[in-house]
């Protein structure tokens, strides 16, 4: 029931009546509530003569609660720093000290604070693009759009991990490092970018133009004392603008053709010269051979005339005859001979087919006998007319 219900004493929940309906007393309200107190931290809760008794047992209670607060406060300064992190202490807003992993302990808010902050996480800025779901969403062509050296138009796309090495310095010396690195990496895009030609941005140069980014950038980074380092930096994509791609792409195919083509007579090249180089080994060695061939065989013919002249000197007419013989010996092994031995007392035309003997008789030399060749004879089945044709042949050719 409540102490206000109709029926109940005059009097409010600190014992005051309230018979004139107005407010209680302040001094009456602070009295009450120190004896409160004074009575939870031992003291007798009423109102006694002893007032000395009362104000030290209020005292009391007052330290302890005091020592509890204090106690308390300087545990809040405990702080644990884990091993990828680094902890920054700030003493009345300003860096006074920073921290590895493990427990630590610093004086408590307000007089100084501790800031922790991750520095092996690896994070990612993206330039001309942005990914959406883990796939490459929409184009940024305020970022992406970006002039050459030969004042032509590329769209790039480029990718940027990073790490904060310095905890102090991301945190007091650039107002939003974050942004700050974003805008850095775009200006050494645009500028490695900007000393380099279209043709070597689209081909081979993406490579060159990731790492002298990555280079100028962190330069810029360390300038600037951002406390941030630079991992990598991949070039995503870069294309010609969408309005001429379709051209570029016809250059590219020729390119690729050109170099296709090259490859080919490269090949070509490599088949057919080193089959020359030998075909020209091969007829230099033959000359050699033919070279030390005929020399040695004219040299051997020198000797072979200076030696047959010496024995000429020394007996002439032996030495002709067997020159003579020497060379008879070898014209006829090298010519098919006829050999006829016929009788002088013989009056018999010989009729000699040499013709048919040469072709048909694979020997060098044949010996012929008189019974074993045609005649003239009636005996023999010739006519007079032939033997009479025969014989006048033979007078004509011994006239001649």
């Amino acid at each position: 029931m409540a102490w206000n219900e109709p029926g109940k004493d005059d009097k409010d929940p600190w014992g005051n009546n309230r018979g004139n309906d107005g407010p209680p007393d302040l001094d009456d309200v602070m009295r009450n509530l120190k004896n409160k107190l004074s009575a939870m931290f031992g003291g007798s809760g009423t109102n006694s003569s002893n007032d000395q008794s009362s104000g030290q047992g209020g005292a009391i209670g007052i330290g302890l609660i005091a020592a509890v607060i204090f106690v308390v406060w300087l545990a809040s300064g405990i702080y644990i720093v884990e091993p990828a992190e680094q902890g920054v202490v700030l003493r009345f807003g300003a860096h006074s000290d920073t921290t590895t992993s493990g427990p630590h302990w610093h004086l408590p808010y307000p007089i100084e604070k501790v800031e922790v902050v991750d520095v092996e996480q690896i994070r990612n800025i993206e330039i001309g693009y942005r990914t959406t779901g883990g796939r490459t969403g929409s184009t940024i062509l305020s970022e992406s759009l970006m002039l050459t050296q030969d004042e032509n138009i590329v769209d790039l796309k480029i990718a940027v991990q990073y790490r904060i090495k310095d905890a102090a310095h991301y945190l007091f010396n650039v107002r939003s490092p974050d942004l700050t690195l974003r805008q850095m990496t775009e200006s050494a895009v645009r500028e490695t970018v900007g000393t380099s030609k279209m043709d070597f941005v689209l081909t081979e140069g993406r490579s060159a133009i990731a790492s002298g980014t990555e280079v100028l950038l962190q330069s810029m980074l360390d300038i600037h004392e951002t406390g941030l380092m630079i991992t990598s930096v991949n070039m995503q994509d870069v294309q010609p603008p969408g309005q001429v791609q379709a051209a570029f792409a016809d250059v590219v195919k020729a390119r690729e053709d050109e170099v296709r083509q090259k490859n080919e007579a490269e090949a070509y090249a490599n088949d057919v010269v080193p089959r020359a180089r030998g075909a020209a080994f091969r007829l230099v060695q033959e000359a050699e051979a033919y070279k030390s061939q005929i020399t040695a065989k004219a040299e051997g013919e020198t000797s072979r005339f200076l030696q047959v002249m010496k024995e000429y000197e020394k007996a002439p007419a032996i030495t002709k005859e067997r020159l003579y013989l020497d060379t008879m010996e070898s014209v006829y092994s090298r010519t098919q001979k006829v050999m006829v031995d016929v009788s002088k007392d013989s009056n018999n035309v010989l009729y000699l087919p040499l013709d048919k003997m040469r072709g048909g008789s694979s020997e060098a030399s044949a010996r012929i006998s008189p019974e074993s060749l045609l005649n003239s004879n009636p005996a023999t089945g010739t006519s007079s007319s032939n033997s009479a044709s025969l014989r006048d042949d033979a007078r004509n050719r011994g006239g001649r």
